[in-house]
């Protein structure tokens, strides 16, 4: 009998710290939004200005659920306010607006330092000289659960014409990449084929912009990308949801994985640009 009684506490209680956080969450949900973060959302989040009222009642449910299931601590002696909580939730939430089933599940807190932050590097090189240094960040993305902000450059991004370097969506990039388990610009397509459509059109846009970056050339990709896979799947992210019309235009292929990716199309939030001026081919003496 005891032991019955034993297992029943047992089972109740499981039951209830599976089933209380999703009510809290319901609960949450079921509030309407908060005037002053629908004011900082028009205020720093310049794609919400133009969202269809369907997709602008999505981003502010992730924005509720973003902040009621993680954690903001403030470092440095940065005091968090709303407007940064806010801001950073809306900006990290821009990427999950297709795909709302999954609230960055492995992340559990968001560092916020005032400005750039200094973060210890230990590097080794070919003849195992090891060098210790330490390294100005605007943003870090971590595997334990953590990302790190630098709220100076959040606000930047936030108050900057699009195309500005955003660092909330470079570093949630590399939060969906580590979903697939490691963090090498392919995040979990769930579909072989995808992988392999995914991986052709990405390893080509990668390589042009190692040669751009090589030669000094600028394009719709900041050359930051052209570090590795997992930066350009970052970088890539950032032009995508900053200056969608560019990045279309410029890498068609890319663009469109990326639709299928993320399930949105950004162009639908920013007004079509005017065409781009045309150059001369020196070299072949015609308009291209």
């Amino acid at each position: 009998m005891l032991a019955w009684l034993v297992w029943f506490a047992l089972a109740a209680a499981l039951a209830l710290a599976w089933l209380v956080p999703g009510w809290r969450l319901r609960r949450v949900l079921a509030r309407p939004l908060d005037p002053g973060w629908r004011a900082i959302l028009e205020r720093n989040v310049v794609q919400y200005r133009n969202m269809e009222p369907d997709s602008r009642r999505r981003l502010e449910r992730l924005v509720q659920q973003f902040l009621h299931q993680k954690t903001f601590v403030g470092c440095a002696g940065l005091s968090l306010t709303d407007e940064m909580r806010v801001t950073i939730a809306a900006q990290a939430c821009l990427l999950l607006l297709g795909r709302p089933d999954r609230v960055y599940p492995e992340l559990r807190t968001i560092l916020v330092y005032p400005g750039a932050f200094l973060v210890p590097r230990r590097e080794v090189d070919a003849a195992g000289v090891v060098t210790e240094h330490r390294q100005d960040l605007l943003g870090e993305s971590w595997g334990d659960g953590r990302v790190v902000l630098s709220w100076e450059h959040v606000r930047r991004a936030g108050n900057e014409p699009a195309g500005a370097h955003n660092v909330v969506l470079h570093e949630f990039a590399h939060q969906l990449d580590s979903e697939s388990g490691s963090n090498n610009g392919a995040p979990d397509l769930r579909s072989p084929a995808r992988y392999r459509s995914w991986s052709q059109v990405l390893a080509s846009a990668y390589e042009d912009l190692r040669e751009q970056a090589w030669y000094g050339e600028h394009g719709a990709l900041d050359h930051y990308g052209a570090h590795s896979p997992a930066e350009f799947f970052a970088v890539a992210t950032e032009s995508f949801f900053e200056q969608p019309w560019r990045l279309a235009a410029r890498h068609p292929a890319l663009y469109e994985e990326f639709l299928k990716y993320y399930r949105v199309d950004p162009r639908d939030w920013f007004p079509a640009p005017a065409p781009e001026p045309q150059t001369y081919g020196v070299v072949y003496g015609q308009w291209q």
